[in-house]
């Protein structure tokens, strides 16, 4: 029989900066802090695992963070005995060697692909489903999601209760800002931007900067920095530039921590992210969103896309869905900003009373870790 207090293996290769390694490391601690389970964290690059984790030592082949035993991936595949729960997250191809050890386990571990997070109506068939099978070892679909049948989504325990307290004490989210250098210009709305690269940038940051409301964008080091400096017609921003062009104000950040951005996140009015990692945390963040999709080829994310905002834009009035989805279809095409951006603000207090809702009603699903620690002791 399997064991109850089960030793976890999760396989992450790094492939868009952050956001792999971004899922799979929250995934580990709270699987170590809220489940009790041994976790071991097998990562092919240290490099960026450290942007998130800067006590990482990408010397050490393993090493222990947070509950964590993280180990190197290397192309050389040290031997490693097979854990009782094996994820590969987001398809990543598990190395030969472990999964003849997989194989060889006398009871056969439970396999399971963790996959990319969509709002598409099939995935709620798909989750849970037998995939390919490896020898004896059967591997399984596992789905995040945001409606009843899937996986759930990342969501530690208490952390909307940590939000709405932060979000309500004033002193809080002002010492946090100024402990990353930030004090909010007089009367603007606090913004983050975590994007790709995009040409609709200019004309978005037009709007903002001709707008009759002040605007503080904080911008993380990251890949939307060379657009933003063709906008302010400069070379080489660095983390802790100021500038300022008529009612926008733009402040590059240092690259944060998780909890850093979470807070980041919480502190702000409306955040833009990109990726997985960073759209679902902007969720718990109970604020107005813009989501920067990953591309696909042949266009796929863009059905990932309109499945969400069709989910995501239900309940708001006719007007207000309306310019929410004009806003992030512009955004991932590359587009002129400015028309949606201003029938956004137009309907800014029902966007923040529907973000909020939308929090709390994705709260109420089991998170991801409880999922899958549940669908292991449902398969025993």
């Amino acid at each position: 029989m399997p064991e109850l207090n089960p030793r976890w293996d999760i396989f992450c290769t790094v492939v868009d900066n952050f956001g792999d390694i971004g899922v799979t490391w929250r995934l580990a601690r709270q699987l170590v802090a809220e489940h009790s389970v041994a976790v071991r964290l097998w990562v092919d690059d240290l490099r960026a695992f450290e942007r998130l984790c800067p006590q990482i030592d990408i010397r050490l082949s393993q090493q222990w963070q947070e509950g964590v035993e993280v180990r190197h991936w290397s192309t050389d595949w040290p031997a490693a005995d097979a854990a009782d729960v094996v994820i590969a997250a987001f398809a990543c191809q598990l190395p030969g060697a472990y999964m003849d050890a997989m194989a060889e386990r006398e009871q056969p571990p439970l396999w399971m692909n963790l996959d990319y997070l969509s709002a598409e109506d099939w995935v709620i068939g798909c989750h849970g489903l037998p995939s390919v099978k490896y020898k004896s070892v059967q591997k399984f679909f596992f789905f995040p999601g945001f409606q009843p049948g899937t996986g759930g989504l990342l969501r530690e325990k208490n952390l909307l209760e940590r939000r709405r307290q932060f979000q309500q004490d004033a002193e809080a989210q002002r010492n946090f800002l100024q402990s990353l250098g930030i004090n909010r210009a007089q009367g603007a709305h606090l913004i983050s931007l975590f994007a790709y690269e995009n040409k609709g940038l200019s004309s978005w940051f037009d709007a903002m900067a001709s707008d009759a409301t002040a605007t503080h964008l904080l911008i993380p080091e990251g890949r939307i920095i060379a657009d933003v400096e063709h906008w302010l017609g400069i070379d080489d921003l660095k983390a802790g530039a100021i500038h300022v062009r008529d009612a926008l104000t733009v402040q590059i950040l240092p690259f944060v921590r998780q909890d850093q951005y979470d807070r980041l996140l919480w502190s702000c009015d409306f955040n833009a992210v990109r990726g997985e990692d960073s759209f679902v945390r902007a969720q718990w963040a109970g604020r107005p969103l813009l989501w920067h999709i990953y591309r696909q080829d042949e266009d796929i994310h863009l059905d990932k896309l309109e499945a969400f905002i069709e989910l995501y834009t239900k309940g708001l009035s006719e007007p207000a869905r309306e310019a929410m989805s004009g806003l992030w279809r512009a955004w991932n095409a590359d587009e002129a900003m400015a028309d949606h951006w201003q029938s956004t603000r137009k309907h800014w207090p029902e966007l923040q009373q529907h973000a909020e809702a939308w929090c709390l009603e994705q709260g109420l699903q089991a998170d991801l870790a409880a999922a899958l620690v549940q669908f292991y002791v449902n398969w025993i």
